[in-house]
């Protein structure tokens, strides 16, 4: 005997660009669905597709049942961010999908330390489906990327890493 996966309703399959791969379903009804190229949240009236280089990471408590999923972010501004609870069961598939397509994206990650143990990063992600790099620059708590010594190093960071990859 076969066991039949669930499917995505039609009516909410419409409304996702590209063929679903995985999803869940909130308790308050928002649908999150990954794509090939981008995750998905679907709410009663609006819809976020978010790419996958602009993806963090996500993360899951099991004790509350809440799916964490956060944007990558502009320094001195809040990380556009987003939290579910899921109805008994872990999001399995969904979760599995986003780590697998976010670690996917990321081409390139070079860090160099700043001050004692704190520093920066320059990251390069590029969207599982193709497409250029985008250069990103993350700062460790009490690094000030205005900072002439810190910004001279994350420029040599970056031409670095754009060299590393053939940029």
């Amino acid at each position: 005997m076969r066991l039949r996966r669930p499917s995505l309703p039609a009516e909410v399959a419409a409304r996702v660009d590209g063929r679903p791969l995985a999803f869940a379903r909130a308790v308050d009804g928002t649908w999150v669905v990954g794509t090939r190229a981008a995750l998905v949240v679907l709410g009663a009236d609006q819809a976020r597709h978010v790419p996958w280089e602009r993806v963090e990471g996500a993360d899951w408590d099991r004790e509350t049942s809440r799916l964490r999923v956060s944007e990558v972010g502009h320094y001195g501004q809040a990380r556009p961010a987003y939290s579910f609870t899921m109805p008994d069961s872990e999001p399995g598939g969904l979760l599995q999908l986003i780590r697998e397509r976010v670690t996917a994206s990321v081409v390139l990650q070079r860090g160099r330390l700043v001050n004692g143990k704190r520093g920066l990063k320059v990251i390069g992600r590029r969207s599982p489906v193709g497409g250029p790099i985008a250069w990103m620059h993350e700062y460790d708590d009490g690094i000030d990327p205005d900072d002439p010594e810190v910004a001279a190093v994350a420029a040599a960071l970056l031409e670095q890493a754009r060299a590393d990859v053939g940029e």
